[in-house]
């Protein structure tokens, strides 16, 4: 799966932040989901939360991407095949 990223930018209220979702394997055949979120062009927060299987990690991706995609953030540089992909796990 592909990282996904989302921005969210407002110039007249000086907010320019990202959040990014990642799942990759772990070591020892689990899945992580990686969470990155801060200021476009700083470094940002990482939270890593472990699952046993790929199909929860994957829920908690749709569940993150839905929760800031309701706070205003859109999609940055994926194509329409990405949005399909995910709009398929939820």
């Amino acid at each position: 799966m592909t990282a996904i990223m989302l921005t969210r930018t407002d110039s007249r209220r000086n907010v320019a932040r990202f959040y990014k979702l990642d799942v990759q394997s772990t070591l020892f055949g689990e899945c992580s989901l990686v969470r990155e979120w801060g200021r476009i062009g700083r470094a940002g927060t990482v939270r890593i939360e472990t699952y046993r299987s790929r199909g929860p990690a994957d829920i908690a991706v749709a569940l993150n991407r839905m929760r800031k995609l309701k706070r205003g953030y859109r999609y940055r540089n994926s194509s329409p095949a990405i949005r399909m992909e995910l709009s398929e796990i939820t």
